[in-house]
């Protein structure tokens, strides 16, 4: 009985585009993201980073909010893809995150069950993501909504000093053209 009443009682989320104004806490909850998946390193994104990326003149990510009583509870960064093969676009979601004293509530749900709807009025064809192998918990929740981890396929990456090797061997490739 009393955890129907909790469940009566407890706010319902509101999700929302994010604004200017929750850069900081977007920020704040990436921080803690990486803490949580253990990356390595420090995270070296700044708070006026994510504001270029998100509502700069060339913004190529949007996020959303979700509140709980009006306080930031957690978030979804994504972007748009395409896909040649289906011949539609769809979303990646990037960082998916729900503050710690909120998980196991459903909102982690409800941002997804958000995104596949954007998707879809969008005309999307998929929504995707990466989980960290290590991230068990995530990858529980993400196995109960029946998301099918992608065996076909291995993500690959250059960054750093080798980013700039091939960028530079390719500007040269091009000069000599």
């Amino acid at each position: 009985m009393l955890e129907e009443e909790l469940a009566t009682t407890r706010a319902k989320p509101i999700i929302r585009p994010a604004e200017p104004a929750d850069v900081d806490v977007l920020h704040r909850f990436v921080c803690e993201l990486a803490e949580v998946e253990q990356f390595p390193g420090p995270v070296a994104a700044q708070p006026a980073d994510l504001a270029a990326a998100l509502f700069g003149p060339h913004a190529v990510a949007e996020a959303v909010v979700a509140t709980i009583d009006g306080l930031p509870a957690g978030f979804a960064l994504f972007y748009p893809t395409y896909s040649t093969v289906l011949g539609r676009p769809g979303i990646h979601l990037e960082d998916l995150y729900i503050d710690p004293e909120h998980r196991g509530s459903g909102l982690g749900r409800a941002l997804l069950t958000h995104l596949a709807e954007l998707a879809v009025r969008r005309g999307g064809g998929r929504l995707e993501w990466w989980v960290l192998h290590t991230n068990d918990p995530a990858l529980r929740f993400y196995a109960r909504l029946r998301a099918r981890p992608l065996d076909e396929i291995a993500v690959m990456r250059l960054d750093g000093d080798l980013l700039h090797a091939l960028a530079g061997k390719a500007g040269a490739d091009a000069a000599g053209a």
